[in-house]
């Protein structure tokens, strides 16, 4: 198992802007070496990363030794989308943070697994604006892999997920703490008036006098803050609202029509961000070209974050397409 932090240098990348860039790909893999075993593509979501299992790992309850994405049967592979500031270096931070639309990740991501050797998928997965960027990439391969798996997503970014977008960009804009006022603003699109009542119940923090949901929010900008660089922030924002497969096509029929994966969609009822009502309408557009179409739903209070909290209901929904 190779849990290193890898390289891929893609030279001279023409983004679909005309900006030419060199684009240092990062990686991490997973199991049994690449050409060992059936590959599993795993894309992170906005403040995610390559590190999807091993001790810190942020989907390590689905992915990893008995779990729903088995690395004794499946080689995973997980890129870091190019200027997330994972490895730390400052050189591969791009300046530009509306230098890559979600359609640019997607093709360096081809790109990297053609560098790699992987011309088949046995699944493309992915959570959040993740799924996002696996939409996009069904699209530009779309014989790429047996299995799409999209979680808590959509193939467009809707007008909901614009507005948030545009709000959060002003926060990183203009305010004099950019990464810690964005991230708590960011939180109460993540959850829902109810998952905070559960939490919290209005109770308060003494020592600091003031309400528990506050001092949550005040940590997790914090914590944000410690750990991200404002221009990776601001570059994964703009890429979350650029997500649309049928800019191309004109419609998502059109967009979808080559896509040979079997298509795993699975939302989240109480999410507000991508929302079970627009999933629905996309698996009914799919049943209409007869296109193969799996739909779950996790049930839950936390809104968009759920796919993060409740595991369990996601490995039921896992374990039966990676059974070998």
């Amino acid at each position: 198992m190779n849990e290193a932090l890898s390289y891929i240098t893609i030279e001279n990348y023409t983004t679909f802007t005309a900006e030419t860039v060199q684009v240092n790909l990062s990686y991490q893999v997973f199991g049994p070496s690449i050409g060992s075993a059936p590959v599993v593509l795993v894309t992170h979501a906005l403040t995610g990363n390559s590190q999807v299992s091993g001790a810190d790992g942020w989907w390590n309850s689905l992915v990893g030794e008995g779990k729903a994405i088995d690395t004794n049967s499946y080689t995973v592979i997980a890129f870091n989308i190019p200027g997330n500031g994972y490895d730390g270096l400052e050189e591969n931070l791009f300046d530009n943070y509306k230098i890559f639309t979600a359609k640019d990740i997607a093709r360096i991501f081809s790109l990297g697994l053609k560098k790699l050797g992987v011309t088949k998928l046995f699944a493309n997965v992915g959570g959040s604006l993740g799924g996002g960027i696996a939409w996009e990439l069904s699209v530009l391969k779309p014989n790429l892999a047996k299995h799409l798996i999209l979680v808590a997503t959509d193939w467009k970014a809707s007008d909901w997920i614009i507005a948030n977008a545009k709000v959060q960009e002003a926060i990183l804009l203009n305010s004099s703490n950019p990464l810690h006022d964005a991230r708590m603003h960011a939180m109460l699109m993540y959850r829902t008036p109810d998952s905070f009542t559960m939490k919290f119940n209005r109770t308060k923090n003494e020592s600091l006098g003031i309400y528990n949901i506050e001092s949550w929010l005040l940590y997790h900008g914090k914590k944000l803050q410690e750990r991200f660089e404002l221009s990776a922030y601001k570059q994964l924002n703009y890429i979350l609202s650029s997500i649309d497969i049928s800019s191309n096509y004109g419609n998502f029929k059109e967009a979808i029509y080559a896509v040979t994966a079997d298509v795993h969609i699975v939302s989240v009822d109480s999410d507000t961000l991508f929302t079970l009502r627009e999933d629905e309408e996309t698996v009914r557009q799919l049943r209409e070209i007869n296109h193969p179409v799996n739909h779950q739903v996790i049930r839950s209070i936390h809104g968009h974050d759920a796919f993060l909290i409740e595991f369990d209901q996601l490995e039921d929904f896992m374990f039966p397409i990676f059974e070998v």
